[in-house]
C-alpha cells in the first residue's frame, strides 16, 4: 500500500527519531523522488543504468577502509558528507571523494537533513551501535564486516533494529563478490557441480599485530578472536548455494603471547578451525588463522560429484577445475580408478562486464569486489529492492563464527547455530 505524502517532503526532513520509526523503504523512494522499477528479485545481477531522477546522497564514515569504495563514481550516487574522529582521516575522505562537507563524528553526520544513507566503516565492535544511530535518524546503512560483534544478542539487536525502522541494511562482505566466488555462483546455478557436497574456505592473515596499536594505544583489533571475523569464509559457501550453517565444532590454537593473556575479548586463540554442518547435511570446513608459517589468502574450494572448483592458492596453484573422469587408469597400487579431468581455469574479470555500470568497470581491492558492493547498495536503494547481502544474509555469514568461537572455548563442543528466516 502507498501513503499520502507532501510533494516536497523527503527522508532528510525527518530528523525526529520517533517519526522515523515507521518510515519504510517505499516511503524513502517516494519522498526522495526516486523512480520505482517494480519488484526485482534480490538474487538477480543488476545491469545498472542511470535511471534515478536524482542521486542517492550518501555519507561515508571511517577514513581507513571507507576510502576504498566508489560512491563518487556511481552514476546514481553522490558523496554528500564524510566523517571520522581523526582529522587526518577526515581530510583523506574529503580528498578521495572530492567532498567539501565533513563532520567530526558519525553522531553529527546522521543528523544531517541532506543525507539518505550512511556507509559505516568504523571499528568492528561499534557496527551495531552505529547502525542504530543512523537508522533512528532515518538513514539507510551499509556497514563493514562483521554485521554484529561477538554475541548472539548483538546479532538479534541488529535484526530488531532493521525491522523496527523498515530501512535498508547491507553488509559490505568482499568475498561475496570476489571474482572466483562469482564464478562459483554461476557454476552452481548452471548445475555444473552436480551434488556440491563439501566445501572449504580459509582466511590466513598472519601479522595482524601491526594493527593492534595506534599512537601507542591498543586498537579494537588487539586480541580479536579469529571466528569473530568469519564472513570472508562463510560467505563463500552461503552466497554460492544459499545453504545455512546449522551446527559447529571448532578448535583453537594459541600460545603464551601476552596478547592472548590480556585482551578485552578473553580470547586465547591465534587460529581457529571449524567444521560446520549445513541445513542440507553437507560439510563445510573453515580455517581462520592470524599466526603461523602461511602466506596469507582469502580463498575457497567447492567439491562436487561432477565438477570441483579451486580458487587460486597462495602457493601458486590455481584457479583450477577438476571434472569426474570417464577414462579408467591404475593408481600407484595397481587398482583401477576413474581418471579425473584436470584443467586450468581462466578467471574472467567480471568487473569488466555489464554486471556493473560503465564508470565502475575497473579493478579494485579484494579481488575486484569493491565496485560490486558499491553498486549493489546504490542500485538496491534506487530500485526499492532488497540488497543481496541484506540483514538476513549478513547474519547467516556472521552468526556461525560467533557460535564456532564459543565451541572452541568449550574444547570443541558441538553447538547449534540460531537461524533467522527471511520473510517470504
Amino acid at each position: 500500500m502507498t501513503r499520502d505524502h507532501k510533494k516536497n517532503s523527503n527522508i532528510a526532513d525527518r530528523s525526529d527519531s520517533k517519526k522515523s520509526e515507521g518510515f519504510s523503504r517505499r516511503d524513502f523512494m517516494k519522498r526522495s523522488g526516486f523512480a520505482l522499477a517494480g519488484t526485482l528479485l534480490a538474487s538477480r545481477a543488476s545491469i545498472a543504468v542511470n535511471t534515478a531522477p536524482r542521486k542517492v546522497r550518501i555519507g561515508v564514515v571511517g577514513g581507513g577502509f571507507g576510502c576504498s569504495f566508489q560512491w563518487h563514481e556511481h552514476p546514481d550516487c553522490i558523496v554528500q558528507a564524510v566523517s571520522d574522529l581523526r582529522e587526518d582521516r577526515r581530510k583523506r575522505l574529503m580528498n578521495v571523494y572530492k567532498c567539501s562537507k565533513a563532520y567530526n563524528s558519525l553522531e553529527e553526520l546522521v543528523l544531517a537533513k541532506d543525507i539518505d544513507a550512511v556507509a559505516i566503516f568504523t571499528d568492528g565492535p561499534l557496527h551495531v551501535q552505529h547502525t542504530i544511530e543512523a537508522m533512528k535518524n532515518g538513514k539507510h546503512v551499509i556497514s563493514a564486516v562483521p554485521a554484529a560483534w561477538a554475541t548472539i544478542e548483538q546479532a538479534e539487536l541488529l535484526l530488531d533494529t532493521v525491522k523496527k525502522y523498515g530501512l535498508t541494511y547491507m553488509m559490505a562482505e568482499t568475498s561475496h563478490y570476489q571474482q572466483f566466488t562469482i564464478s562459483a555462483r554461476k557454476f552452481y546455478k548452471q548445475g555444473k557441480f552436480g551434488a556440491l557436497y563439501y566445501s572449504e574456505a580459509e582466511y590466513q592473515h598472519a601479522g595482524l599485530e601491526g594493527l593492534y596499536f595506534w599512537n601507542g594505544k591498543r586498537t579494537w583489533r588487539y586480541g580479536v578472536a579469529p571466528m569473530h571475523y568469519p564472513t570472508h569464509c562463510t560467505s563463500q559457501l552461503v552466497s554460492v548455494t544459499g545453504e545455512r550453517l546449522t551446527e559447529a565444532v571448532c578448535h583453537g590454537w594459541g600460545d603464551d603471547n601476552p596478547i592472548l593473556k590480556d585482551n578485552a575479548y578473553g580470547n586465547p586463540f591465534w587460529n581457529e578451525s571449524a567444521m560446520f554442518r549445513t541445513n542440507r547435511g553437507n560439510a563445510f570446513r573453515v580455517n581462520i588463522w592470524w599466526k603461523g608459517a602461511h602466506r596469507g589468502c582469502e580463498r575457497a574450494q567447492w567439491i562436487g560429484d561432477k565438477m570441483s572448483f579451486f580458487a587460486p592458492h597462495p602457493n601458486g596453484l590455481g584457479p583450477l577445475i577438476v571434472r569426474s573422469g570417464r577414462q579408467m587408469e591404475k593408481d600407484d597400487a595397481g587398482f583401477l580408478r576413474k581418471a579425473p579431468n584436470f584443467e586450468q581455469y581462466k578467471q574472467p574479470h567480471w568487473w569488466q562486464t555489464d554486471m556493473l555500470p560503465g564508470p565502475l568497470r575497473h579493478n579494485t581491492g579484494h579481488e575486484g569486489s569493491h565496485t560490486f558492493l558499491t553498486h549493489e547498495f546504490v542500485d538496491a536503494l534506487v530500485h526499492n529492492r532488497r540488497p543481496v547481502i541484506d540483514v538476513y544474509e549478513s547474519l547467516a555469514y556472521t552468526v556461525p563464527g560467533i557460535v564456532a568461537h564459543n565451541s572452541a572455548l568449550r574444547k570443541g563442543e558441538r553447538m547449534k547455530i540460531p537461524q533467522y528466516e527471511r520473510p517470504a
